[in-house]
């Protein structure tokens, strides 16, 4: 596995490959999943068009069945997924915080406007993004439980 930390358009993402076989790569920008096909096999998962192809894929956006749903995390929990791409601007809790549904977690600065992150539900938070972080559509911000 290997991690890499890029900067396109101003932008930070986290960029790390789990597994390449043959022309297919399994890899994860900050924290997204993604199955990247490139045009030739890629012998060796060092070269450096791998780390250029899974930064394509903010741009293009993943194809559907990609793009991972919130999903429960305990039971009456959830994973407060962003609901598009943006920078982490404020957290308003701290790890391990009782939050009330639709109390404002976290704010994400996307296309010059503020979006308030609401919690979906009641219980205990733990913040998976940290303030500064471009995050992208989908991209785990937090875990109720």
């Amino acid at each position: 596995m290997k991690e890499y930390k890029i900067k396109i358009n101003g932008n930070n993402y986290n960029v790390t490959i789990d597994e390449v076989e043959d022309n297919m790569a399994k890899v994860e920008v900050n924290g997204t999943p993604y199955n990247v096909e490139f045009e030739k096999p890629i012998s060796k998962p060092k070269t450096i068009s791998v780390v250029n192809k899974p930064a394509a894929a903010p741009s293009a956006g993943p194809a559907p069945a990609n793009k991972p749903a919130a999903a429960p995390a305990a039971a009456g929990g959830a994973t407060v997924n962003s609901p598009l791409p943006g920078v982490v601007l404020e957290i308003k809790v701290k790890d391990g915080d009782k939050v009330t549904k639709g109390q404002v977690i976290m704010v994400l600065e996307a296309m010059k406007m503020e979006n308030a992150i609401e919690a979906p539900c009641e219980g205990t938070i733990t913040v998976k993004a940290q303030k500064g972080d471009s995050v992208l559509e989908g991209a785990t911000l937090a875990v109720i439980a």
